[in-house]
């Protein structure tokens, strides 16, 4: 599968604490020049205090209230943040912290997941974002059996 077979046209809202503030700058400078639409959730200024709870879970909203988004999140680790992502009805989280892009295929095609975490720590810039392109360029298939997994999560 090539990494832009799929042609999203939706919002991408990002998010992030500050330890993944950086690499969110980065990942919206290069989504608006490729002309994707982006909302930046939060936060708007690096600031070395913040809780990510307060900044991911508005983010994960958004995604869970439009199901033609998709949302890209960034910490440290990206384990929590996914963790809060996930606690939010209806949003499907997967984690990337760097080598295979096999996880964000199978999250994808599998599990139909609307945010890709990222863990800023174990990513660097060009990773993220061929694991932000690939994430918004792999389709749910929708076959039947993933389709029920997921209503059973969504349940």
């Amino acid at each position: 599968m090539s990494k832009d077979e799929c042609n999203f046209d939706g919002i991408v809202y990002l998010a992030s604490d500050h330890a993944g503030y950086a690499l969110k700058e980065y990942i919206q400078d290069k989504l608006s020049s490729c002309r994707y639409k982006v909302v930046d959730v939060a936060p708007h200024e690096h600031d070395p205090d913040d809780d990510y709870p307060d900044t991911i879970r508005p983010a994960a909203e958004k995604v869970a209230q439009d199901v033609h988004s998709r949302g890209v999140i960034f910490g440290m680790s990206g384990q929590g943040e996914a963790m809060v992502a996930n606690r939010v009805k209806g949003v499907r989280a997967a984690l990337f912290t760097g080598g295979s892009d096999e996880i964000i295929r199978l999250a994808r095609e599998h599990n139909d997941a609307n945010i890709l975490s990222i863990g800023a720590h174990f990513v660097e810039p060009e990773e993220a974002w061929q694991a932000t392109r690939y994430f918004l360029g792999v389709c749910f298939p929708g076959d039947d059996r993933h389709v029920r997994r997921i209503k059973k999560i969504d349940d």
